[in-house]
């Protein structure tokens, strides 16, 4: 599993024009939001059951292909300390509108515990930049996660 992991995320320059699968876009997005919930030093229940949530909605998958998904994501944040092959691939196959979705989806990550922690949101920060996010867009992202947990 983990040799699949990294073919899909640490592919060699011959392969860069190559066409990804989905499923590369499933882990790399998947990974940016564990290696969030991770970032202020806990992967709690809250983090889960967010993440879990919001990869069954964004990629309409069962119960078991999302906690696989997941299962996946941590290793793969748990093997790797770069986000460029991650962010990579998300820019390459989202167009703008979903990578500002990806980073409402950090957004709603990080806030799942109902605390900003200053890892998590400099991370935010870095991915926008990653991802080719304007900081506009992601203040805004930001703000409709704020309005729609309540905080």
């Amino acid at each position: 599993m983990l040799n699949r992991i990294k073919k899909a995320l640490f592919s060699d320059a011959a392969n860069k024009t190559a066409v990804r699968p989905q499923s590369d876009l499933k882990l790399a997005s998947a990974a940016l939001l564990v290696e969030a919930a991770v970032m202020d030093g806990t992967f709690d229940d809250t983090e889960r059951t967010t993440v879990t949530a919001l990869l069954k909605s964004r990629f309409e998958l069962s119960d078991s292909d999302t906690a696989e998904l997941i299962a996946d994501a941590e290793e793969a944040v748990n093997n790797s300390n770069e986000l460029y092959t991650l962010t990579r691939t998300i820019k390459n196959e989202f167009n703008p509108e979903q990578r500002i979705e990806m980073i409402e989806m950090l957004w709603e990550v990080v806030y799942a515990d109902g605390v900003l922690d200053d890892y998590e949101a400099n991370l935010v920060r870095r991915l926008n930049g990653l991802l080719h996010v304007s900081d506009r867009d992601s203040g805004e992202a930001r703000k409709r996660v704020i309005a729609k947990l309540g905080l």
